[in-house]
């Protein structure tokens, strides 16, 4: 229940790979704290949706970054229905397609791009007072500050397994797609994927959705899992 949690201002950092089960298990933490959430993805998705559609170069950082500085994003942050509108056009759906999916790495790469949407989501993080983020650099980059910091993780069979499910692809195809969005957020200059020193690392990949949210509400409540 929300009373066992700390009341007041609390920030939660989840971060992972695609596939790992950070956006169910963020959703339902945030619903479960009272809490807002933010998809920091969806963010980096929606720019790319916007250098996608104002046809400029993806290798041209300096075109790529003046898009993400022009675009109005708009992102809501009730985790029963979050949203997000680009230029007042609701892109939810448009995000999670295939052009998009594979162009984000890329955008997500260009440290000045990073340098705006940090500062969106700091400002969204700081309206909201409780709230559950999730992304790729919340505990080491975005909110370093967090009440508590995780980093889910899951074998790559499982996490292809997951992602293939929910977008009905194929799973080979799928998991070289993670493979490959793993090297790029990974090996990238400006923020890269990356486990902060004091997250608490929690496997994914034998476990429901439900027992993962248990263990984070235990772990809010300064209680050891199981105890």
């Amino acid at each position: 229940m929300a009373e066992e949690v700390p009341t007041g201002r609390c920030v939660v950092a989840v971060d992972g790979p695609s596939g790992s089960g950070k956006s169910t298990v963020s959703r339902r933490l945030a619903d479960a704290l009272g809490a807002r959430y933010l998809d920091t993805g969806a963010m980096y998705r929606a720019v790319t949706w916007a250098v996608l559609r104002s046809g400029v170069d993806l290798d041209n950082a300096e075109s790529v970054t003046k898009v993400a500085g022009e675009v109005d994003l708009k992102i809501g942050v009730d985790p029963a229905a979050p949203s997000v509108t680009a230029d007042g056009i609701a892109v939810d759906r448009d995000i999670r397609g295939p052009e998009v999916t594979a162009a984000v790495s890329a955008v997500s790469a260009v440290p000045a791009v990073r340098e705006i949407l940090v500062a969106l989501q700091r400002q969204i993080i700081e309206a909201a007072g409780r709230i559950v983020v999730e992304g790729r650099d919340i505990g080491s980059v975005v909110a370093p500050d967090a009440d508590l910091k995780v980093y889910l993780t899951a074998s790559a069979e499982a996490r292809a397994q997951r992602r293939s499910t929910e977008n009905a692809a194929d799973l080979a195809a799928t998991a070289a797609d993670l493979a490959r969005r793993d090297r790029l957020d990974s090996t990238r200059a400006a923020d890269p994927l990356r486990q902060a020193p004091d997250a608490v690392v929690l496997d994914t990949t034998e476990l429901g959705i439900d027992e993962v949210v248990s263990r984070l509400r235990e772990l809010l409540t300064g209680r050891r899992p199981g105890q």
